[in-house]
């Protein structure tokens, strides 16, 4: 065996989202995603998260479950529909339930990582993120939950994947509120952003020293063939919306002209107003970067169906059949992980004294039934080791990487696939009850050492 030494320091931890394990759906109101789960075939399973995995009863075992784990860092979210009503005013038994959730974290030595919003947008907001004001009300939330919360966590994430909703959700069609719009996509997204520039202002005015950043989703997309100038072109458009549309503005302060002059009548004339590119480049310390794989494309014949990226209907992922792939069907790519932590960091985060932090990362794999015995998720295992020797890769070529965070916890509800698709280090059985995999041992290992074992070459 070969080891690699993670700097002394370095955070390790787990990622979850509020309307994926909570459940208690009762004790809140509606977000997009209960109404969206209420559309015929919108879930694969047909299911809902209105019980997902009941960490609402169960956080105290969970966190129990984290603290014998070693996990020093738990990134979580905040259900804005469960601590907000709609006149704007405070739910305080929903709040109550995160401020307990961050006692008990407290009590057992980890850190809590506060992601305000990963999703599940109150459905009562009219117009959701296509309605500018939906901002404001976001900034306001933003200091509920401060004003709640702030003394004991000191790292906040405004938004988490806010591509996925956008461009996804109201492009695309995929996700809440399952819309089909280039227009709404372009201005959800920069609607999002805003809501980000508004509470990353509101947060720091109330709290000089926290910790402030955003979570954005990356997939890197590389042409079929880096001759052919139709497939380069199909590369830079994907790019232009599902990254550079939230990079840029953020850390250079303008969106690339490239991705307006794309967007052509889809976007909105009067979309971006006097002073909102300053809001949304406001400092951050942080910025989460989400990786679950890579993409080959190739320009293609233009699709009439519904498409994330507006402008590339004629982008079409090409198969890479040597390359293996988890349970999404997503190849897995971890050199690409590392070329992408690199690029951010000479690219954007570096030049702006920002740290990067991985805030997920992990494969679905088709994982045995709880009941049937334990569960050795190798493949699993094999997956977060060759992307943390990418990090480490990283690290050495001089890329400000502080955190690792593993996607995630528990099998949860995952989104649109329902429970089809498992993710955690702990199992769920039917009772609900929590069963770890070895991956959960194997990741406690790798805490409590700060050295990546990994196998000699045969």
């Amino acid at each position: 065996m070969s080891l690699l030494h993670f700097p002394a320091g370095f955070r390790w931890g787990t990622a979850t989202s509020s309307f994926q394990i909570e459940g208690a759906a009762e004790l809140r109101g509606d977000s997009i995603w209960d109404e969206f789960c209420r559309a015929p075939g919108a879930i694969a399973d047909g299911s809902d998260g209105r019980v997902a995995v009941d960490h609402y009863h169960r956080y105290p075992q969970d966190v129990e479950l984290m603290a014998s784990l070693g996990i020093d860092t738990y990134r979580f979210s905040v259900s804005w529909p469960r601590v907000s009503d709609p006149d704007g005013s405070v739910n305080a038994a929903g709040l109550g339930f995160y401020d307990a959730l961050v006692d008990a974290l407290c009590a057992a030595g980890i850190r809590p990582w506060l992601t305000l919003y990963h999703w599940d947008l109150p459905a009562w907001l009219p117009g959701g993120w296509t309605n500018r004001a939906t901002a404001d009300a976001f900034a306001d939330y933003a200091l509920q939950v401060h004003d709640a919360l702030g003394d004991r966590v000191r790292v906040w994430t405004t938004l988490n994947e806010p591509w996925c909703a956008s461009f996804l959700s109201y492009a695309g069609g995929h996700h809440a509120p399952g819309h089909t719009d280039a227009a709404e996509a372009y201005a959800s997204a920069h609607h999002l952003l805003l809501g980000h520039g508004l509470a990353v202002r509101a947060l720091r005015a109330a709290d000089p020293e926290a910790t402030l950043g955003l979570t954005l989703n990356f997939t890197p997309a590389y042409p079929a063939d880096p001759e052919n100038p139709a497939d380069l072109d199909a590369v830079r458009r994907i790019d232009g919306t599902a990254h550079r549309f939230f990079t840029d503005p953020v850390f250079r302060g303008a969106y690339p002209a490239d991705v307006i002059a794309d967007a052509g009548a889809a976007w909105p004339a009067d979309l971006v107003r006097d002073g909102d590119l300053e809001l949304i480049a406001a400092p951050i310390d942080v910025l989460g970067v989400n990786y679950y794989t890579s993409q080959l494309w190739r320009a293609g014949e233009p699709s009439p169906q519904p498409t994330p990226h507006p402008s590339a209907t004629d982008g079409v992922v090409v198969d890479r059949p040597w390359l293996s792939r988890t349970d999404m069907g997503w190849e897995i790519t971890p050199d690409a992980f590392r070329e992408l932590l690199v690029g951010l960091h000479r690219d954007y985060t570096g030049p702006a004294g920002v740290r990067l932090a991985i805030t997920e990362n992990g494969a679905a794999i088709d994982d045995p039934d709880p009941a049937s015995g334990p569960i050795d998720d190798q493949e699993r295992i094999d997956y977060l080791r060759e992307h943390l020797r990418a990090v480490h890769q990283a690290i050495e070529d001089g890329a400000a990487i502080d955190t690792y965070l593993v996607w995630s916890l528990i099998d949860n509800f995952e989104w649109a696939f329902g429970y089809t698709k498992r993710f955690g280090l702990v199992a769920v059985d039917g009772d609900l009850n929590r069963v770890p995999k070895a991956s959960a041992g194997w990741y406690a290992e790798l805490i409590r050492t700060g050295t990546l074992s990994l196998p000699d070459p045969s």
